[in-house]
């Protein structure tokens, strides 16, 4: 009976859409550009390099030295081998979905256990500060001291819901073999050169491996911006969006909140990007309460990315739901903490900031404006420039299967 009612779902779903698009093609057009423009000038570029270099660490064995190392740290913390440290931290400095995508890897190479890869994925899955300082502080809010609220809510909660998931199935058995040992770097490099060894393909193979797998998994995470932005378009046309707004309206009045965020904050469940968007261009006299809801949505993560990163981890024997309650847990914290925070760390440093800078000149301080301005100016030509490289490896590879 279950799998009859998923069927009729799934069906019921895509027909929907498929009707959809076609009662509503120029605004569903207009929404998937939109989604593609996100990917080939900012999502692409800015992620590719960690892939291919979180790619390469695994396979010359650098994330098993930097485990060895972090061990008495990760263990305790989060109860995972040190080997999750170099997921969490690639997580924080690249963002959505390194972490689950590196936990996997981590998994497919037997490095952690799938309850330990169930916790390493429920805290590592952070946005970059190439987002929260670049996009959404000074794209969206034009306030650059609103990305170190923001930035300390969000990894600081994140490493909460890390603490709090080391309890999740903290009796079971199957764990990788962590003998209390000192810290040692020639232990650590010995681990780092045996699992080099292991890895019998010569150097050009694993580096087209790593472009290659990198590039799939960026197409697939595009796919998913593209589809998620058609979708909030085609509820928003239907009336479907007004009608959940109005609960989520009412739900945020029960906590002093407007209920003319509940459209913005339904649309940032579904698209962290557009639902910041809109948040910020709603008037108001304080942006406290707009921090919160953008604290909650970042922690959330958004179906899009909970859909990347449930279509990694399918992959995989690791379990989605963890993380997505992880996820609830997450948004809670951040929320919490950004009302905790304000007062110190926006509107006290706001007060001493006015006196000392002007305000012409904050935004072009901060290295993440500049960076993620350079993505911009340079993100197409660094994506056509892998894609065609991908295209190339593919075909050379095809070439080699006739030859043989």
């Amino acid at each position: 009976m279950k799998s009859i009612f998923k069927t009729l779902l799934f069906s019921g779903i895509t027909v929907f859409i498929t009707f959809s698009l076609i009662r509503f093609p120029d605004p569903a057009l207009e929404a998937s550009i939109r989604g593609l423009n996100l990917w080939w000038e900012v999502v692409f570029p800015s992620l590719l390099p960690f892939f291919i270099a979180a790619e390469l660490l695994i396979s010359f064995g650098v994330v098993k030295f930097v485990g060895v190392l972090f061990e008495p740290i990760m263990r305790p913390l989060f109860n995972i081998p040190g080997v999750g440290s170099f997921g969490w931290m690639m997580g924080m400095a690249s963002g959505y979905p390194t972490g689950a995508k590196i936990a996997a890897r981590l998994r497919e190479e037997n490095q952690i256990s799938k309850v330990e890869a169930e916790r390493l994925v429920s805290f590592t899955n952070n946005s970059s500060p190439l987002f929260i300082f670049g996009a959404l502080s000074v794209g969206f809010f034009h306030d650059p001291k609103l990305g170190i609220l923001l930035a300390t809510c969000h990894y600081f909660g994140n490493a909460i819901v890390g603490f709090i998931m080391r309890f999740y199935k903290r009796n079971d058995k199957h764990h990788t073999s962590d003998k209390k040992q000192a810290v040692s770097l020639k232990r650590a490099f010995r681990e780092m050169h045996r699992t080099r060894v292991r890895d019998k393909r010569p150097f050009g193979e694993i580096l087209g491996d790593a472009v290659l797998n990198s590039i799939k998994t960026l197409v697939m995470v595009g796919g998913f911006i593209v589809l998620f932005s058609v979708l909030i378009k085609i509820l928003f046309l239907v009336g479907v969006s007004s009608v959940i707004a109005s609960i989520l309206g009412s739900l945020l009045s029960i906590v002093a909140l407007p209920t003319d965020y509940g459209l913005p904050l339904l649309s940032g469940l579904f698209e962290i990007t557009i639902g910041a968007d809109m948040i910020s261009k709603i008037t108001t006299d304080s942006i406290f309460q707009q921090a919160i809801l953008i604290s909650f949505i970042l922690g959330f993560n958004g179906f899009s990315i909970q859909a990347q990163v449930a279509s990694i981890l399918a992959k995989t024997d690791i379990s989605f739901s963890p993380y997505f309650f992880a996820r609830i847990l997450h948004g809670t914290i951040a929320s919490l903490l950004a009302i905790i925070l304000y007062k110190p760390l926006y509107l006290d440093r706001q007060v001493v900031e006015m006196k000392d800078m002007p305000v012409s000149g904050a935004a072009s301080d901060n290295v993440w404006v500049t960076v993620y301005n350079t993505i911009q100016d340079t993100g197409p030509l660094i994506t056509l420039v892998f894609l065609g490289i991908a295209v190339l490896i593919i075909f050379k590879r095809s070439a080699k299967k006739d030859v043989a």
